[in-house]
């Protein structure tokens, strides 16, 4: 068995986040945040142990900080909230993010003391505290996207910052601030960078751009585009090297790395993906893992290196991933997978378990330690 447990916690779900020992989870459900003594056993029952109520619209993105234990909530009603937990009750403060149409999602830097918030206003928010005024302070990316960021994801650096975007694209910023990052995080692969420069736009997508992750070391990339694309950017610096993989199922949502050659992903399928790199760099389609659906049997992927595609962009290889269809019944999921995240320490470099939630309501616990077993003995 792959997926090892599965939880209605609702009739939609637009995120999820687990506490640092994975015994809560933290879950949207519509203008709420429900908490839940959570564990990722298979007879674990969950009860919920807290409700946060400060939204008035659909909270679209959590994300829970492992060391210091704080929560941020970004919602739709254009606000963000970070919320601290003082005698078994959550205390929440209100976050200006100045922007002038909703937040998508939010995401915690490594160090956690920064997070940055996606936006329908073509900007990305990145917030930090500010300890002489007692308040959480915005600084914003104006002016680099054409349309509603969906996605953004730190490297482990704690000052690059990769976003998706709806014009279909995926750019890599600079959010160093000084006086809150240390000065020899400013010199990267890029040189010494300032807060909102535009180091890296990718153009591989023909379709909104979705799900951008960082691999464990950050030497890798990864996003999915609306046109059923995943698209994989090794040695990110001036020069990376992108590949794509177009695939003949429906578009995907979300990815995450498991370790650097290896990845799930998920979306409209309703069916997490795995995709794996060989010794050449090369990644290909896996199998599905809901063992409710058949797995393909000739998956072939041909690769081919095409044009520089501009000042700071590599070689592209493009492929396209044969599998079997996807329609067969009875998977956990039967509603558009939309997150995916880990159920490792921060810094795991190495990922077993992880947890995915969608647009059925549900939360779903897969465990890759049979299959990663068996990529392990092929060389994957």
């Amino acid at each position: 068995m792959v997926a090892v447990a599965s939880h209605q916690l609702a009739q939609c779900i637009s995120g999820h986040a687990w506490n640092v020992d994975l015994t809560m989870i933290a879950v949207c459900t519509n203008n709420e945040v429900h908490i839940y003594n959570a564990s990722p056993a298979p007879s674990a029952v969950w009860d919920r142990l807290h409700v946060l109520q400060k939204h008035d619209q659909l909270v679209s993105g959590v994300d829970w900080a492992p060391v210091s234990n704080y929560i941020v909530t970004v919602s739709h009603d254009r606000n963000s909230y970070v919320w601290k937990l003082e005698e078994n009750v959550w205390q929440p403060t209100l976050v200006i993010l100045r922007i002038n149409r909703a937040a998508i999602s939010v995401k915690w830097s490594p160090r956690e003391n920064k997070f940055a918030v996606a936006s329908g206003a073509k900007s990305v928010c990145v917030c930090y505290y500010e300890e002489d005024n007692n308040w959480w302070v915005s600084k914003i990316i104006r002016k680099k996207h054409g349309s509603t960021v969906t996605g953004v994801a730190w490297h482990p650096n704690n000052v690059l910052l990769a976003t998706t975007s709806t014009d279909c694209k995926c750019r890599i910023f600079s959010a160093y601030i000084k006086g809150v990052d240390s000065r020899s995080a400013a010199t990267t692969t890029f040189g010494e960078i300032r807060f909102g420069e535009q180091l890296v736009q990718l153009d591989l997508a023909l379709g909104w751009a979705f799900g951008v992750k960082w691999s464990p070391s950050g030497r890798s990339l990864a996003y999915v585009g609306h046109d059923s694309t995943i698209h994989f950017i090794d040695d990110v610096g001036p020069s990376p090297i992108a590949q794509t993989l177009a695939l003949r199922d429906l578009p995907l949502r979300d990815v995450l790395f498991l370790s650097e050659k290896r990845l799930v992903a998920g979306g409209f399928d309703c069916n997490p993906m795995l995709f794996a790199s060989d010794d050449t760099g090369t990644w290909n389609f896996v199998r599905f893992l809901d063992e409710g659906k058949t797995p393909a049997s000739d998956v072939k992927a041909s690769t081919q290196f095409s044009e520089a595609f501009g000042k700071f962009y590599g070689q592209a290889k493009r492929g396209v991933a044969t599998e079997s269809p996807s329609s067969a019944p009875g998977t956990y999921h039967n509603n558009c997978i939309t997150l995916l995240n880990p159920l490792a320490p921060p810094g795991e470099q190495e990922i077993r378990k992880f947890s995915t939630s969608g647009m059925d309501g549900k939360v779903v616990i897969w465990d890759m330690s049979t299959i990663s077993d068996a990529l392990a003995r092929l060389g994957m």
